[in-house]
């Protein structure tokens, strides 16, 4: 009789795991790479209304931010940087929507070989400090990180709002 609990704990237990791995069919998604860092995915780049005016997000609405220490379409925000400023992946290509130049996007391959994508040549990365579509906490933050307007340009000129609560965190690379 044991036995048979046992059994049926165990096959409930794994069935629990499989029904976990499954995929939602959403187009933005988080995980954790290899290397322990944060890894979020977006296919839809679009542009959205923000505190600090028209902004890149993606699919869902989260801000897209730029490191103005980024050269060419090299990313240089890795590892402990890389876990405060997610870059944004993909698995082949991002698709342009909503106010976006589809000509503009691109990918780079990272250093640890995923695919990040690019705006005007610029790598594009998540605030792990914005936890809802439309917040911009990450906007100025060290001087170096900002939002990404529909022309391609960081938008350096407007600081976050005052009552958004960023962390500051800014690894500014």
């Amino acid at each position: 009789m044991n036995r048979l609990v046992l059994f049926a704990f165990g096959a409930g237990a794994l069935g629990a795991v499989a029904a976990g791995c499954g995929s939602s069919g959403s187009s933005s998604s988080s995980g954790t790479t290899s290397s322990g860092q944060a890894q979020t995915t977006s296919t839809v780049v679009k542009t959205a209304s923000t505190p600090v005016g028209q902004v890149l997000t993606d699919g869902n609405g989260r801000t897209l931010y730029l490191l103005n220490t980024d050269t060419g379409t090299m990313s240089t925000c890795n590892g402990s940087c890389a876990s405060t400023w997610p870059p944004d992946t993909v698995s082949s290509k991002a698709t342009a929507a909503g106010g976006v130049n589809a000509s503009m996007l691109g990918t780079l391959t990272r250093s640890d070989h995923t695919t990040q994508v690019t705006f005007d040549g610029h790598p594009l990365y998540y605030y792990s400090g914005d936890s809802a579509a439309g917040q911009v906490n990450g906007q100025g933050v060290q001087g170096t990180w900002f939002t990404v307007s529909p022309s391609g340009s960081a938008d350096m000129t407007k600081p976050a709002p005052s009552s958004s609560g960023g962390s500051g965190g800014g690894y500014g690379y």
